[in-house]
């Protein structure tokens, strides 16, 4: 970062003020080195370095950073052949959660349940490094259809024609940071700024390639969690489910693209790209409502748009205001599992923004195209 670099323009589209902390790391990133263009989105909350609900423009500079180390975390939805009323009842939803822990752990497969192998889109195509190869070989076969912690979660939903849908939130595990961690001790680092590359050179051309290799691994990931939730409805209820529905999109990546006339890499974290008629996917949280939605291409935002609703307290504020009472208010009507209560208050209602106003901020970006209610909610701890 330099002080003689102009400062790139900064469009927002916010549900509520920005915080101090958030405008001060905005403001520094759009005076990095390159960076054309910042679009700000309504769900954008603090994170290291580089906010959550940031989209970044340059030319030619990788800010990795800017992608977050979740590489090609994203959505998938998809509805079931089925009616809400599958999951009304105490008995169907406990069914439903015991095979969960078995089928989609939060962390890794059991030696029985784990893949034999990587999909040989993932298995052929090698990594930058000898080390990372080791680690796609134990971890990444270990964890791939497993959810993850934190904001991560599978839940069952109804649309409002009650219909019975899926939405799964995951990333690329521990493999998205492992390939982070490894590319940003080789970054370049400047006296005062963000850790990046140049696209052009040998070391960016290696972040950008694992940075695909970890999106595939992602959507991968996310694709097998679906898998393992049909094959046990199938054998529970003998539901099947329609495949013709699904919605999938990632929101932390970099890519090249057309903007302003200009060939930009744009970096996302914590925001899914909304093309014309790109459709998306946009949560609450475990007690709001959520949206699949259709991109409008708006040129200010980098054809962007919210990920979620996005924090408004961090999780260590959330545990200390967030009473086990309280959340259990906050998910009254809704499946979880109460023995977790107390490892989610972080995750509670509370702990988000108010996600109508979300939609209401960024009603120039996306169109929603449904809205979903929340019947049981599976998370990580």
């Amino acid at each position: 970062m330099s002080g003689s670099h102009p400062k790139a323009k900064i469009a927002t589209w916010l549900a509520e003020p920005m915080p101090s902390d958030v405008n001060k790391s905005i403001s520094r990133l759009a005076r990095a080195d390159d960076v054309q263009h910042v679009a700000v989105m309504p769900d954008v909350h603090l994170a290291k370095d580089v906010c959550v609900g940031a989209v970044v423009a340059t030319s030619r500079t990788i800010y990795p950073s800017a992608v977050g180390s979740d590489i090609g975390c994203g959505m998938a939805a998809v509805r079931f052949d089925a009616g809400a009323d599958l999951l009304s009842g105490e008995d169907a939803a406990a069914r439903v959660l015991a095979g969960l822990y078995q089928r989609v752990p939060s962390n890794k497969h059991s030696a029985a349940m784990m893949p034999e192998r990587l999909p040989d889109e993932l298995d052929g195509q090698p990594l930058s490094d000898s080390r990372l190869e080791k680690r796609k070989r134990r971890d990444g076969r270990v964890q791939l259809g497993t959810l993850g912690r934190g904001n991560h979660f599978l839940e069952f939903q109804a649309d409002q024609d009650q219909q019975l849908w899926l939405m799964v939130h995951s990333g690329s595990r521990a493999m998205g940071q492992a390939i982070t961690a490894h590319h940003m001790e080789r970054a370049r680092i400047p006296s005062s700024g963000l850790p990046h590359f140049d696209a052009d050179t040998e070391e960016g051309r290696a972040y950008l390639a694992d940075v695909a290799w970890a999106e595939q691994y992602a959507d991968s990931n996310r694709l097998a969690m679906i898998d393992a939730v049909a094959h046990l409805l199938d054998e529970l209820f003998g539901v099947g489910i329609d495949r013709d529905s699904m919605i999938h999109a990632n929101h932390n990546h970099v890519r090249q693209e057309n903007h302003f006339d200009e060939q930009l890499w744009v970096h996302r974290k914590g925001a899914q790209s909304a093309q014309i008629d790109e459709l998306g996917i946009i949560p609450g949280s475990m007690g709001t409502v959520s949206y699949h939605v259709s991109g409008r291409r708006c040129a200010e935002s980098l054809c962007s748009s919210s990920h979620g609703a996005g924090r408004k307290l961090s999780r260590t504020e959330a545990k200390k205001s967030v009473s086990r009472q309280q959340l259990h208010r906050q998910l009254d009507g809704i499946w979880f599992d109460h023995r977790r209560a107390d490892a989610l208050r972080d995750e509670a209602p509370a702990a988000y923004k108010d996600i109508r106003s979300v939609m209401r901020a960024q009603k120039e970006l996306t169109r929603i195209v449904r809205e979903l209610r929340p019947l049981l909610c599976y998370k990580g701890v």
